[in-house]
Parts: C-alpha cells; sequence; structure tokens
C-alpha cells in the first residue's frame, strides 16, 4: 500500500490482489484471508478491507461466501505462476511496442444529416445542461488574454499542449490505474481520429484485423481504408468471443483486435473478467495488438468500472483510446491516445500531416478544470443523474412497451440497446417522420436509446411517441 497514492487504499488492495490473480500468484479456489485478518496484518480499518473485497467480488474477480471464507473465483483460467521480485518491475509502456507497424518520416515538410422530426433518440450522449461549459469557456477567455497563456497554448499541440499531458497522467492513473508518462499520450480531435491513426500505421493490404459483431461501423470504416482483412466475430452477453479468436489464432496470423471493454457499442455489454484476462493472453502468445476504445469508462453505476486492459500486464501491446465527448459535450471534440512512446511519437507525425495540431486554449482548461476538480465535481453529479434517468426510463419501458421491445438494463453509460418484436421491423420506425433514431441495425432489428441527454419530462415524450409509432405499425 501506497497512503501517499492518490488512489484509495481499497482500491489500492483491489488492485492488488486483482494483479496477483492476473500473474498467477493467486489461483481459482484459493482461499483469502478474512476481513478481519488481513485488515489485523495491514494494520487497517475492516471496513477498508470489506470494501475492497465488495469491488473484487463486484467484478467477478472473487466470491464472498458470507460468515464462511472469501476465495478467487472458480471462473479464473489458471495461470504459471511468475517470479516475483520487488526490483526490476517495468511498467506496460515503458516497453517498445516490438510488433510491425508502418513508420513514418519524423518530422515531415512542413452522420449522416439529421432530418427534421419533433422526436430524436441519440445513441447515447451527456446532457450538455448539466456540463461545466460555462466554466470551460471562462477558463478558455482567461488564457487567452495573458502572455504566457497565449505561449503554452501555441507549443507542442501536435502531440497536445504538455500542461493538458500533465493533467492527463495524474487524471488518467487515479481513475484508470494506468502507469504512463507524458510521453506516452497524444490529444487528438476525438476518439475517432485516435482510431484512424493507430488503423493507419498498424494496419496494411497483409494485415487482418479482428472487430466484434454487431459493432462500431465508423471505426471498421477506418479499418477497411487501409486494405486489411476484417474477422467478425460474435459479441454476447459477456462481450466478444475471446474463444473464437483463439481459434482463428490458430488457423491465420491476425495483427490487431479492436475491442470496447466497456459497455459495448451498440449493445452496451461490459466484457466478462475471464474474457479480458482470455484476451490479454492471446495478445502476448500470438502477437497481437489490442486497439482498447473505452469511450465512456466514467459511467457505471453499480460498482466501481473494471479497470481497463491497458491498466494489466500487457507488455504496451494495448492501444488505449478515450474521449471527453462523453463528459462534457459531443462538439469538443478531445481524444486521447495511451501507447508506447515509440508508437506515439509515429502517430504525432501522421497527424501533422492530416491535421497541424489541437485548440491548445481549450486543452490548457480542461487542464484547468480537472487541476481544479470541476471536472470530477461534474462527473459525480452527472453519474447520480443518468443513473435515476436510466432507472426512470426502465419503468417507462415497462409500463409501456413491454409488449413490444426487450432489453438487458446496461451496468453503466448513457444508452440501453432495445430489441423490437419481430413483428415490428426497427426499419420501419427508424422510417417514421415523428421520430429520428440515430443508431438503429436492421439485422438484430434493434435500436439504442440514448437516455442520458433527456430529462424525466423528455423521455416520457419520448417513450409516448414510440408507442404512437409501434400502434400505428400494428394497425
Amino acid at each position: 500500500m501506497d497512503r501517499e497514492s492518490k488512489i484509495p487504499v481499497y482500491r489500492q488492495i483491489a488492485i492488488s490482489i486483482s494483479n496477483a490473480i492476473r500473474n498467477g500468484t493467486l489461483k481459482a479456489g484459493m482461499h483469502l484471508p478474512g476481513s478481519r485478518e488481513l485488515a489485523k496484518m495491514l494494520g487497517i480499518h475492516r471496513k477498508t478491507v470489506i470494501a475492497g473485497y465488495e469491488e473484487l467480488d463486484a467484478q467477478g474477480w472473487i466470491t464472498v461466501v458470507p460468515r464462511k471464507h472469501v476465495a478467487v473465483s472458480e471462473c479464473i483460467p489458471l495461470f504459471k505462476p511468475r517470479k516475483w521480485s520487488y526490483t526490476g518491475i517495468q511498467a506496460p509502456y515503458d516497453h517498445d511496442l516490438d510488433l510491425p507497424f508502418q513508420m513514418m518520416q519524423a518530422d515531415p515538410i512542413g452522420e449522416n444529416g439529421v432530418a427534421y422530426s419533433e422526436v430524436v433518440i441519440d445513441d447515447g450522449y451527456p446532457d450538455v445542461r448539466l456540463s461545466p461549459i460555462d466554466d470551460l469557456l471562462k477558463t478558455y477567455r482567461l488564457l487567452t488574454s495573458r502572455k504566457y497563456a497565449i505561449k503554452s497554448a501555441h507549443t507542442g499541440t501536435a502531440q497536445g499542449t504538455l500542461k493538458f499531458r500533465e493533467e492527463l497522467v495524474n487524471y488518467l492513473s487515479v481513475t484508470r490505474g494506468l502507469n504512463i508518462s507524458v510521453d506516452n499520450l497524444l490529444i487528438t480531435h476525438g476518439a475517432q481520429m485516435s482510431i484512424y491513426l493507430a488503423a493507419q500505421l498498424l494496419l496494411s493490404a497483409a494485415s487482418t484485423i479482428v472487430v466484434g459483431t454487431p459493432g462500431y461501423a465508423v471505426a471498421d470504416r477506418a479499418f477497411e481504408q487501409t486494405g486489411a482483412k476484417i474477422i467478425e466475430v460474435n459479441v454476447d452477453d459477456k462481450g466478444i468471443d475471446t474463444l473464437a479468436i483463439e481459434r482463428i489464432c490458430k488457423r491465420k496470423k491476425i495483427d490487431a483486435v479492436y475491442v470496447i471493454p466497456h459497455h459495448h457499442y451498440p449493445t452496451t455489454v461490459t466484457l466478462s473478467v475471464e474474457r479480458r484476462v482470455k484476451l490479454l493472453e492471446l495478445s502476448r502468445q500470438f502477437s497481437f495488438v489490442v486497439i482498447e476504445d473505452d469511450y465512456d469508462y466514467e459511467y457505471h453505476y453499480t460498482s466501481a468500472p473494471y479497470l481497463p486492459l491497458a491498466s494489466g500486464s500487457h507488455n504496451g501491446n494495448v492501444i488505449y483510446i478515450g474521449s471527453f465527448s462523453k463528459m462534457l459535450d459531443p462538439s469538443l471534440r478531445i481524444g486521447f491516445m495511451v501507447a508506447p512512446k515509440n508508437f506515439v511519437e509515429q502517430c504525432t507525425a501522421l497527424r501533422k500531416i492530416i491535421d497541424a495540431g489541437g485548440d491548445g486554449y481549450m486543452q490548457n482548461a480542461l487542464a484547468t478544470l480537472i487541476k481544479e476538480g470541476a471536472l470530477k465535481r461534474h462527473l459525480k453529479k452527472a453519474k447520480k443523474c443518468y443513473h435515476q434517468r436510466r432507472d426512470f426510463l426502465d419503468i417507462l419501458l415497462k409500463e409501456e412497451l413491454s409488449e413490444s421491445v426487450s432489453y438487458t438494463m446496461p451496468t453503466g453509460g448513457m444508452a440501453i440497446w432495445i430489441k423490437l418484436r419481430a413483428d415490428f421491423p426497427v426499419a420501419r420506425l427508424a422510417a417514421s417522420s415523428q421520430i429520428k433514431i440515430t443508431r438503429w441495425d436492421k439485422e438484430e432489428n434493434a435500436f439504442r436509446f440514448g437516455f442520458a441527454s433527456m430529462d424525466e419530462k423528455e423521455l416520457r415524450q419520448v417513450v409516448e411517441a414510440l408507442k404512437a409509432g409501434l400502434l400505428k405499425m400494428k394497425k
């Protein structure tokens, strides 16, 4: 335990035990000390240990049998123990990416339109009315009037301003357990730019990438543009099928796997612990890169979110991608990529060809919001509000549409994946002039219902419009 760390002690306990399971020190079924015993061993309050165990239990790492024992989950795969050493432990992103990717010159010279409708169902946007946009713009204006701030905003924006990357290193360490430096970060105009840059350097016409289906079509287009072969793997209620990926790897060489482990798009399912562990093991065994898209990590309602794949042991083979668009405003195009230093350098060189740099003032203004705690306060308020809206929508759907739709309540995120009864084709519903559905799938006969951007009155209005549309189809 590091009592000077910003990570709470109970989270440190949870992270340490999950890492010990990952590296084979703790095996499936092995009993752990009781909460009283471990608290005494560590010299901390028993409630802190209980909180750590509850976190591990919620994420599927351990099984707690009240008044009997605490044990490592039987679902965890067996691993060969690794030699433990206090010294010589290398952070994942201290490694170079020792796998093939296109090299760029270090310093080169130099939705579909939304038709009018009374009701729009987005695919999971934040409510801009809750965002600290006023504070952000106030800070932005302040920075444009100060000489030192003007210079800072114009320096090194191709990779991202140093001030913003420094704050982001601390933020990602506390919230996601990432052990990185400013050299491992590239700031982009949204997550899609990060996906595109990674695809351009990792893939070519001779490459193969595995993606989930149903999946994120915009990312697939970025992969297709490279000429790479795309292999689709089924996504079920536990996330992308890692056994299917293993079977593919045994037949042919794959170069990358694109995965959305936290609330998969569009179905909102979360990748299980067993499959997370399996995917990282396959990456090491078969030498492929994992492109991890973590677009809405902050919003989890039943427990703390699973730590990203990028926080685990992966020798730098995970390219981690995130965005502030889902936290603040879809039009605020600030995304980020976390990767080994040598890969970030090449992505920065490629980025200069298509985009000279980002908005330095906006990056530094956002850095100020993070440093002063405004972003943390906003996320706490927004998370509570979105949780209430999700539950309210759940009630409305059961009361008004239970005979027409089915769905699984997501543990977090900002949308619900709604499946329609077979006799209600989603294409017909989406074609209605009264309802505009942003994301729907004809094969799945389903659509994403973004609830976060609507208050209770608006949610009721949308559900009533859906009910009317379905009744019209029934006639």
